[in-house]
């Protein structure tokens, strides 16, 4: 598959996770979801790829290779922080509007290592659809984010929540690309997991010991670990490999509008002519890359 198919079937997976996590935050905290989902990613990665992550290890301790290892574990703790941190926001604010804050680390990461012109375009078109989601910054800064779940503080704790999940985005970019590099296979990714999961547990157990019990919600769980986790993940990484960061960083322009459908269909949240306006320019900001990339130098393959 080429890197955009990658991104774009990762993306939708992501949002789908979310979807579910959604509606479970009503029988569960979303720490207990977020820690429940972590796990469920790392018994399943570890089951398709146990082996592999093995000859990891050992090949880490014979080569003394504790640069890579440490880097993999930076990975698992930006995991941790914008897994934690997403969730809390969604429990406050829609769906849509806490990606689209959310998304603001990609796009820094998309303008920081910028080198061409064009590039700039489809980052100012993609931010421009940012905007229109997020219903400008007026509304924001005052709290009066429409479908917020609770009083304006609630409304601000989720922003809040969300500006956090952007920059662990954002770190998340960075070490999933550097992670991909120095270690084969999905073993870096593996390592990432567990590490994250073992983060967010001492929370996840103090916010839903009672949940965690419960074999609807670790069923589910499971399923948003495979949604949300392993199947993005893996192919991010997998594209990372073969794509530069910046190019990355604008391809997921498409998270925001990906998110509204999601919130609409899932969530039950409708969408205004503005917000409709903000998925145009989103998926446009997104060809733009995809076309860009194409016509500059060929990628290695795979």
């Amino acid at each position: 598959m080429p890197p955009s198919a990658l991104v774009g079937a990762g993306i939708v997976s992501v949002q789908l996770g979310a979807g579910l996590a959604g509606r479970l935050f009503t029988e569960a905290t979303p720490a207990a979801v977020t820690g429940l989902r972590l796990w469920s990613a790392a018994v399943i990665m570890a089951a398709i790829g146990g082996r592999g992550l093995a000859r990891t290890l050992r090949d880490v301790i014979r080569r003394r290779r504790w640069q890579d290892a440490g880097l993999a574990v930076a990975f698992g703790v930006a995991l941790a922080v914008m897994n934690f941190s997403i969730y809390q926001s969604f429990a406050r604010i829609p769906l849509g509007i806490a990606v689209t804050i959310e998304f603001l680390g990609p796009l820094a990461v998309a303008v920081a290592s910028s080198r061409r012109a064009l590039d700039l375009l489809w980052v100012g078109l993609a931010a421009l659809g940012v905007a229109l989601l997020a219903h400008g910054g007026t509304r924001l800064a005052s709290g009066a984010v429409p479908g917020a779940r609770g009083e304006p503080g609630t409304a601000a704790a989720g922003i809040a929540f969300a500006l956090v999940a952007a920059a662990g985005w954002a770190a998340y970019i960075l070490l999933s690309a550097a992670t991909g590099r120095r270690l084969s296979g999905s073993s870096g990714l593996l390592i990432a997991m567990v590490v994250a999961a073992l983060v967010v547990t001492p929370p996840a157990l103090a916010a839903g010991r009672a949940a965690l019990a419960r074999p609807g919600v670790l069923a589910t769980c499971a399923v948003i670990g495979l949604l949300s986790s392993v199947i993005p993940y893996r192919f991010e990484l997998e594209a990372l490999r073969r794509t530069p960061a910046r190019v990355f960083g604008i391809w997921m322009s498409l998270e925001p509008a990906v998110a509204a459908l999601v919130g609409l269909v899932l969530l039950g949240e409708s969408l205004a002519a503005r917000e409709w306006a903000a998925v145009c320019c989103v998926v446009a900001a997104s060809a733009g890359a995809a076309l860009g990339a194409a016509g500059s130098a060929q990628l290695p393959q795979a």
